[in-house]
């Protein structure tokens, strides 16, 4: 099957960043959010990064104007559902995807992919809900997606062969890497990293070290580019407790318990870099520890 025109449901972080690349890639994308300020917010956004490429001459004015020229945006599902493939990309609440396909369902083409670029959520439980389990899809993206070369492909149970195939030669024409997780808690990337991010958490309640200091061990002592507490600010403390709480509850093993100091930053609204605040605090001109 050939894919040409892509639904993107949801304008934030991942979704301006997936509609980013598939756009540069030659597909027609369709980006939907709850409101228009949101997606007028995104599509410059995407404008600012790809003029950010051109400054770069990693690509040329022209191509920049014409993957612009690929986006349009829409609030209604109905046009989202007349594309070739959808890809969901919400805020990480189960219940929130669901009420999304389920407003989707009535609007498919019959041939219509469906994705979810979940981090964690089951495949299968998202795909059971739809008229299509066996053409329902993980597509999970790393951020930021424009740099990043990764893309997990998650089959759930009823998954078909057709569905992984079509979905691994857009990923190839996006000039990515696929890798093929099975359908389990947090997939592959969040089952290892959120948990060592939960556990750096854990050396800081612990008083085993500061912000700072974790930060810097990770960096110059394992070769991380950004340090475990500084990434969970950069991926939202937010994010970073659903995946625990998913871990937690799917595997139902001890090992998994999110950091209470975790729980307590993500109540004071401290999500890190998108609220200004986290294990860091961004509202000067250098990120400041808050710990």
């Amino acid at each position: 099957m050939e894919i040409s025109k892509i639904g993107v449901i949801g304008a934030g972080q991942m979704g301006n960043g997936i509609a980013h690349v598939m756009a540069l890639a030659g597909y027609e994308v369709r980006l939907s959010d709850i409101s228009q300020d949101a997606l007028d917010k995104a599509v410059a956004l995407i404008a600012r990064n790809l003029d950010r490429q051109v400054s770069r001459e990693k690509i040329s004015g022209e191509v920049r104007d014409t993957a612009l020229g690929r986006i349009s945006t829409t609030l209604e599902m109905a046009d989202i559902g007349q594309t070739d493939l959808v890809i969901e990309a919400a805020t990480e609440q189960e219940t929130v995807k669901q009420k999304i396909f389920d407003s989707l369902g009535p609007h498919l083409l019959p041939h219509t992919i469906l994705t979810s670029n979940t981090s964690s959520i089951s495949i299968t439980r998202l795909a059971s809900r739809t008229d299509r389990p066996e053409k329902f899809l993980g597509f999970h993206f790393m951020n930021p997606v424009p740099l990043m070369q990764l893309v997990e492909l998650i089959r759930g149970i009823a998954t078909d062969r057709e569905t992984y195939e079509t979905c691994l030669k857009v990923v190839e024409r996006l000039g990515k890497t696929a890798a093929s997780a099975e359908d389990f808690p947090a997939f592959i990337v969040n089952r290892i990293l959120v948990p060592m991010i939960n556990e750096a958490v854990y050396t800081l309640y612990e008083g085993v070290g500061n912000v700072k200091s974790i930060d810097m061990a990770m960096k110059l002592g394992a070769n991380h580019p950004m340090g475990p507490l500084e990434l969970a600010d950069f991926i939202g403390l937010d994010t970073c407790l659903a995946i625990m709480n998913v871990l937690h509850e799917g595997l139902a093993d001890t090992k998994y318990r999110p950091c209470p100091l975790l729980t307590k930053y993500v109540e004071a609204g401290w999500l890190g870099r998108k609220t200004k605040r986290g294990f860091y605090d961004y509202r000067g001109e250098e990120p400041v520890p808050t710990r």
